[in-house]
């Protein structure tokens, strides 16, 4: 039992950390590793994929509040931003964490596996990408705390129906969205790639509650497995942070990148059999 209980934070420090590095949110991690936990482990066989993606949205919201909270101290998150976003991901959450029902567990691996092998293929390529221009109903302006001075700003419907599927996806996942949500908003919209970083964390921790409260309404979070992943994943979230703003992490994303391909590939095949 106390190994089990390792286990859980060890998950938890290690999605915490990763997710609110790139700005994932963690679930990337925290579901394959509890759907691995329910077919290896007798005491986790109750796990079913629709009771992983409910757990996991409620360690995003611990992950996300930790790496906002950090982030906030930084000067980093444009808030008024963020609400914004949240106007469109929050009603997707709701409406992705109800979709879940209607997974069955093979089709439930192969789409996860599929939204995870799109994530690395964003985050191999959106350095690459060129900021496109739109009009901009909304003007930004951003000073950070050296003083520079960042102009951006953002089509409004457009971030709505944007944040909108982010949220739906995320929450139907259990996966964060902030791979999804911080490519939008650095390419449409030319937010500065750290102050994206930051306000999409804070962006998933606002939708990430709804998400978590619809899978709570369903019955499906797991709640043994968030008092133990709970804590690492505060811990990971500062730590992700702080790395963030100290390191580039071209290594670590490199490691992240291949792990969330070979755990997609896993799932897709695992969904087939």
């Amino acid at each position: 039992m106390t190994l089990d209980w390792l286990v859980l934070i060890g998950i938890g420090l290690v999605s915490g950390t990763m997710g609110s590095l790139v700005g994932l949110g963690g679930g990337v991690i925290t579901v394959p590793a509890l759907l691995l936990l329910a077919s290896t482990l007798p005491s986790y066989t109750h796990i079913t994929p629709q009771i992983a993606v409910g757990t996991s949205m409620v360690l995003v919201v611990v992950t996300a509040l930790s790496s906002t909270i950090s982030y906030a101290r930084q000067q980093r998150v444009d808030m008024k931003s963020g609400w914004a976003f949240f106007m469109g991901s929050g009603p997707g959450a709701i409406l992705g964490a109800y979709l879940t029902r209607f997974f069955q567990t093979g089709p439930f691996f192969i789409a996860f596996g599929l939204v995870m092998i799109l994530m690395a293929i964003i985050l191999t390529f959106r350095n690459r990408f060129k900021a496109q221009s739109v009009k901009w109903s909304v003007r930004r302006e951003f000073t950070d705390p050296k003083g520079n001075i960042y102009r951006y700003g953002y089509h409004l419907p457009t971030a709505l129906i944007g944040s909108f599927a982010v949220g739906g996806i995320s929450s139907l996942f259990g996966i964060g969205g902030g791979a999804l949500l911080m490519p939008m908003m650095v390419l449409l919209f030319q937010f500065p790639p750290h102050v994206a970083t930051a306000t999409s964390m804070f962006v998933i921790f606002l939708s990430s509650i709804v998400g978590s409260a619809t899978h709570l309404f369903q019955g499906h979070i797991a709640w043994h497995a968030v008092l133990f992943i709970a804590p690492g994943a505060w811990i990971g979230g500062q730590l992700g942070a702080w790395v963030s703003k100290k390191l580039s992490g071209r290594g670590l994303m490199l490691v992240l990148r291949l792990a969330i391909v070979v755990v997609g590939l896993r799932m897709i095949l695992e969904g087939l059999s």
